[in-house]
């Protein structure tokens, strides 16, 4: 998403004032996401993101995400802080929207992700998993098998105006997956959306997992499951990289346990995570302006997804 809560660098420089940050040099909009309205923010101390939490952000879900990030920190993840001003508040008000200023990390998002760089984020997905074992920390998936019924029934009608027969082609899959999804393996907390442009690295290194805003309490492997989904496919969704996927699932068994029961579970789960981000897509492009700043994505590259992951097993 274009940034579209546009914050002046008066109305910036007035909010600055409340950190130990110093005074604002320069800010820029972060064009990359599609749920917040984001900023790079340079000061005479150093460089920020700052974040304003848009309407699909829930702010009371906000003390979970800080609480969350500040468990993953001391765990000795790689996240980024949100930081608190000389009055110890963390979450501000900035043009009328909720808003935090944000630790900046170091790195960039792989745009062609190779096994090694999958190797390493698998492994720090494991490394996150175990750093918040245990944590009181608890948020449920808004986004979760029980709710893709609804969302698909909010954008059935006008499925196959995307693509003819696309409708037929989700709802078998959808009752198919509901119905075999597993109820009883491992839960914790998850990032449920860790795509390559949420990890920042510096060549094979993960410098930064980043966006956690859909992070919730779910089953451990079906955040695997989506990773796998995202980062072994091309961006098309037509291509897969067995390399790249194999890679994936080698990085979290070399820091976490994966047993049998998840490790079998994973094709349905996968199927699952290609139905999740096809009908947020899906409804998103049918409800979203042609000419709005937001940046629609192509549902088919996750139906495509789903086609391979019924057609072949990745996971044998």
């Amino acid at each position: 998403m274009a940034v579209y809560t546009h914050v002046s660098a008066e109305a910036l420089s007035a909010f600055l004032t409340r950190y130990d940050v110093g005074d604002l040099v320069s800010i820029k909009g972060i064009a990359e996401g599609v749920e917040n309205s984001n900023y790079m923010v340079d000061t005479t101390r150093g460089r920020y993101f700052l974040t304003l939490y848009e309407k699909r952000v829930d702010s009371g879900d906000l003390p979970f995400f800080k609480a969350l990030l500040d468990r993953l920190a001391s765990g000795g993840c790689r996240v980024p802080r949100m930081l608190p001003d000389r009055q110890g508040v963390t979450i501000q008000t900035l043009a009328h929207r909720p808003a935090c200023l944000i630790e900046f990390l170091t790195g960039v998002s792989p745009s062609h992700p190779t096994a090694m760089q999958a190797h390493a984020v698998g492994a720090a997905m494991a490394d996150m998993h175990a750093a918040v074992a245990g944590a009181p920390l608890d948020r449920r998936n808004t986004l979760g098998p029980e709710d893709w019924q609804a969302l698909f029934a909010a954008c059935a009608d006008q499925l196959d105006e995307i693509e003819p027969g696309l409708r037929a082609r989700v709802a078998a899959s959808l009752d198919d997956v509901v119905q075999r999804w597993p109820r009883d393996l491992p839960r914790t907390i998850i990032h449920a959306d860790l795509f390559p442009d949420n990890v920042l690295m510096l060549e094979d290194k993960v410098t930064g997992l980043i966006d956690f805003y859909f992070a919730c309490t779910d089953i451990r492997a079906y955040d695997l499951a989506i990773m796998h989904s995202s980062w072994a496919f091309d961006a098309t969704g037509a291509h897969y990289d067995a390399a790249v996927g194999d890679a994936a699932i080698d990085g979290y068994r070399s820091r976490g346990a994966l047993s049998a029961a998840e490790r079998a579970a994973l094709p349905v789960l996968a199927r699952g995570a290609c139905l999740r981000f096809l009908l947020t897509r899906a409804y998103d492009w049918i409800n979203t302006p042609a000419d709005a700043l937001v940046t629609r994505k192509d549902p088919l590259a996750y139906r495509h997804r789903l086609d391979t992951y019924e057609e072949r097993n990745l996971f044998a």
